[in-house]
């Protein structure tokens, strides 16, 4: 999201986190041609809820920098970041979320060398570029999960999705659902309808 009016609207439907890509190579990019707009939203706005942070391949000073301009807790690292690397960042007391790109070929044995570095990993489509495909991936590929480590579900979930995802959390431990792409009418910008249906549904549902 980068919109100020939108990010407000869905902030006021109170969703329990809203993300911020920080990944110059992505058309939801905060800081491109909005920047400005964005940082004096972000510096006076009350949200009341959890920003997270998205950033790909960046230097740990890069990610304090503007995670303490934001004033953001919460880091997604979707790149190559190495486990020693998550530790770091949790060391300075920010919550982690390591994302893993699933499909047929990934092996959940690299996950053991995170589970202490992080807070929680998040599994979205295995793609060239850095997630952002619209699409899932095989959920069934997640029997091979057996940690305990609590993880965010994504890759172009829609609300049809809640009823199987459901099913799903009974067996792996699922915090947190990343919608992005379904709930949108442009990249960045969220249809609002749609995100109060989601958000209304999930509260009625029982994730465990």
């Amino acid at each position: 999201m980068k919109y100020p009016e939108n990010i407000q609207a869905v902030a006021d439907l109170y969703p329990d986190y809203l993300g911020f890509i920080f990944y110059p190579k992505s058309k939801r990019f905060v800081l491109g041609a909005h920047q400005q707009q964005f940082s004096e939203f972000i510096f006076n706005a009350d949200l009341r809820v959890q920003k997270v942070g998205v950033f790909v391949n960046e230097t740990i000073q890069s990610i304090i920098r503007v995670a303490t301009e934001y004033d953001i807790q919460i880091i997604q690292l979707h790149g190559d970041e190495s486990p020693e690397f998550c530790e770091d960042l949790q060391l300075l007391g920010f919550q982690v979320i390591k994302a893993f790109g699933i499909d047929a070929y990934f092996d959940f044995s690299i996950l053991d060398a995170y589970e202490d570095a992080c807070s929680f990993f998040l599994f979205d489509t295995k793609s060239k570029e850095y997630g952002g495909t619209g699409t899932h991936f095989d959920w069934l590929l997640l029997n091979q999960y057996t940690l305990s480590k609590p993880i965010f579900l994504s890759g172009g979930l829609e609300i049809k999705d809640i009823s199987i995802i459901q099913d799903l959390a009974k067996v792996i431990p699922i915090h947190a659902l990343d919608f992005n792409s379904k709930l949108e009418i442009e990249p960045a910008l969220k249809d609002i309808e749609k995100c109060s249906a989601l958000i209304s549904l999930c509260r009625n549902v029982t994730m465990k």
